[in-house]
C-alpha cells in the first residue's frame, strides 16, 4: 500500500519523516517541535512561544492536507518539564474551539534539539 503523504512549507522535518501521512479518513501528523522554517533554529523565547510556534507548524501541515484545526480529533503534547502545563494550556486552549479534541499530555526526559515541547495530532476529514 503505497502512503498519501503531505508536506507544509510552513514547517521543517529534522528527520527522516513525512509531515502527515493519510490512512482512510484519517490524517496523521507527525509530531513538530518549535522550529522557525525559515531559519530552521528553535524559537527564541520560552514556554508559550515555543507552544505557538508548534501551532504554526502543524496549522501549516493541517492547510497542506486540505484541513482545519475544527477536523482534529487527538492531540498529544509532549512536555520536557510539566511545570510548564498551565503556559502550555493557555497558548493551547486558544488554538481551538469546543468541543476540544481530546487530548494526551506527557512529560519526557528529551526532545530534539532541546525544545521544550513537541506537539503531534490526528485529523479526520469532514
Amino acid at each position: 500500500m503505497s502512503r498519501r503523504v503531505f508536506e507544509a512549507k510552513g514547517a521543517k522535518s529534522v528527520g527522516p519523516y513525512s509531515h502527515a501521512v493519510e490512512a482512510g479518513e484519517l490524517v496523521f501528523l507527525s509530531g513538530q517541535t518549535p522550529v522557525n522554517a525559515e531559519t530552521g533554529e528553535l524559537v527564541k523565547g520560552g514556554i508559550k512561544e515555543q507552544t505557538a510556534q508548534c501551532f504554526r507548524n502543524l496549522f501549516a501541515v493541517l492547510e497542506a492536507s486540505g484541513l482545519t484545526p475544527d477536523d482534529v480529533m487527538k492531540v498529544n503534547v509532549f512536555l520536557t518539564d510539566m511545570r510548564n502545563f498551565t503556559e502550555m494550556n493557555e497558548v493551547y486552549a486558544a488554538h481551538f474551539s469546543e468541543p476540544f479534541p481530546a487530548r494526551t499530555t506527557v512529560a519526557v526526559l528529551g526532545l530534539p534539539l532541546g525544545a521544550e515541547v513537541e506537539i503531534e495530532m490526528v485529523a479526520k476529514r469532514p
